[in-house]
């Protein structure tokens, strides 16, 4: 299903209960980028910081990763994540779309382990790799 001819900017979302990743895109390019990690504010998102994002980037609509088991039933975190997708879209007054992320945290993992050849892993970093990959995926599927 291609996308709407008005989305062009998008940014993806890696949500976790301490860490969010975040990722920027563009349908034009079909590409996305990691851009940065927030952490949780008492276990909340940082709602300040997605705001001046948001406000930075300008984006036509968000992507929520939404994780779930490999088998596809739905997780404690699911129902979590689904809770911020609906948040996105009730604070920012955006379309927010929803892609299954399950292994974008392994796949980031890994990419991290070849490209650049670390061992000790960084969360802030896996998390906007998963951010990013979430996203392209979505680019991928709707570009």
């Amino acid at each position: 299903m291609p996308v709407m001819p008005d989305i062009q900017t998008v940014l993806g979302f890696d949500y976790g209960e301490q860490r969010i990743g975040i990722a920027k895109g563009q349908t034009i390019t079909g590409q996305a980028s990691a851009l940065t990690t927030l952490n949780a504010v008492k276990q909340k998102p940082d709602w300040v910081q997605i705001e001046k994002l948001i406000k930075e980037w300008q984006p036509d609509a968000l992507i929520v990763g939404i994780p779930t088991y490999l088998d596809g039933k739905a997780s404690e975190m699911t129902a979590k994540a689904e809770r911020f997708s609906r948040q996105l879209e009730g604070r920012f007054q955006l379309p927010v779309y929803k892609v299954n992320e399950s292994l974008s945290s392994f796949e980031a993992e890994e990419y991290l382990k070849e490209s650049q050849k670390i061992h000790q892993h960084n969360k802030q970093e896996i998390d906007k790799i998963a951010a990013a990959i979430i996203l392209q995926s979505w680019l991928e599927q709707n570009t």
